[in-house]
């Protein structure tokens, strides 16, 4: 899914199964441990868990789950141990409640292990405050 893609309630379309979306969203959110390039996906579509109307998204993602079943992550045996931390994030982002939504990764040498993505609680009022908020998370997961 790309970034900008604006994904919203839809009241006025064909209503989904509540509880079949879901079990949806939890088996996704379930394989972003081994599949994390569906991370961002998979949670913006748990924004809709009360009125689940993007359902074609959620198959777009199992759709995509399909294609790739045979790309994993690689770890390469190395002596560089050196962890590195890298954050991001989108200054008033959601169009909903101009909320911003940050993400950190973490690095052992070049093995991926840890990621994490939040929309945060506040509304961060500059740029500069959304960017420390999302260093000050990456930090968090690093110590």
């Amino acid at each position: 899914m790309s970034p900008t893609t604006i994904l919203d309630e839809d009241n006025n379309g064909k209503k989904v199964d509540e509880t079949m979306y879901r079990e949806m969203i939890g088996s996704l959110l379930y394989l972003t441990t081994s599949q994390p390039d569906i991370m961002f996906s998979v949670c913006k579509c748990a924004r809709f868990q009360s009125a689940p109307n993007p359902i074609t998204v959620v198959k777009r993602i199992i759709r995509y789950l399909i294609g790739t079943s045979d790309l994993g992550l690689w770890y390469d045996h190395s002596i560089n141990f050196a962890l590195k931390g890298f954050s991001n994030v989108d200054f008033a982002g959601d169009k909903t409640d101009r909320k911003s939504t940050s993400g950190t990764c973490q690095l052992l040498g070049n093995a991926f292990v840890s990621r994490h993505s939040k929309k945060k609680n506040c509304v961060a009022l500059s740029t500069t405050e959304a960017e420390y908020l999302a260093v000050g998370s990456c930090c968090t997961q690093v110590l």
